[in-house]
């Protein structure tokens, strides 16, 4: 399969490249984006970013502000902004060219998800973005920056499906407020490490179809207790 090269950086944590698979075939461009040589995404199987940002809304009744960890190619982003009820939506993205492809039209569909006045992009380490979140200002927090504890794009991100990363999300959630985690694989040490921190926890299987196959998926979730439900 033949591809070229669109852009590419450098940072700390390694490359990052977006390449066009396929050029010169009829249709919208296919762009993919690999760190580190590993294949993270790509704009035409978006199956699993829709079903995370559709399951994750469904958690709570009124998720008016949004925290999404990972930029990716912006779809979870906007599916989250799909949703009415959505007055706000943060993203916190650690690679800066990423973002900036995204603005600059590199990612053709980047400037006008982008444009979307409810959306602020944040070029941070989403672990530094949530220590210094005010508390209870979230009503959902998605967690995309890997796909799963068993599939890390950088070994420190380990930390963040932990006991202590997950209690500082639980700090800024609001009353009723939720958290999702999106998992590749079952993961038991994740779902372990929700219930021990989250009043409500579960673990919820999203199936999806992707190239025409059956695929299943998995949300962990953790739930803060709203005191006026009694």
């Amino acid at each position: 399969m033949e591809h070229i090269e669109v852009a590419r950086a450098e940072s700390e944590r390694g490359e990052l490249v977006l390449r066009e698979r396929e050029p010169g075939h009829a249709g919208p461009r296919v762009l993919e984006l690999r760190a580190n040589g590993v294949f993270v995404m790509d704009t035409v199987e978006v199956g699993t970013e829709r079903a995370l940002a559709t399951a994750a809304l469904g958690l709570v009744a009124e998720p008016r502000a949004v925290l999404v960890g990972g930029l990716g190619l912006g779809f979870t982003m906007h599916e989250v902004l799909a949703d009415p009820r959505v007055e706000t939506c943060a993203v916190v993205e650690i690679e800066q060219a990423l973002v900036e492809w995204m603005r600059d039209g590199t990612v053709p569909h980047g400037p006008a998800l982008l444009a979307d006045q409810r959306a602020t992009v944040v070029v941070a380490d989403i672990a530094t973005a949530v220590a210094e979140a005010r508390p209870a200002s979230y009503d959902l927090v998605l967690l995309d920056v890997d796909n799963g504890p068993g599939y890390l794009v950088h070994d420190a991100n380990a930390a963040l499906y932990a006991p202590p990363f997950l209690t500082e999300v639980a700090r800024i959630l609001r009353p009723g407020g939720a958290v999702g985690i999106w998992s590749a694989d079952r993961a038991p040490a994740l779902g372990e490490a929700v219930a021990s921190v989250y009043e409500g926890s579960e673990t919820i299987p999203l199936d999806v179809v992707l190239q025409g196959r059956d695929e299943q998926y998995w949300l962990y979730v953790g739930r803060v207790a709203d005191p006026s439900d009694g």
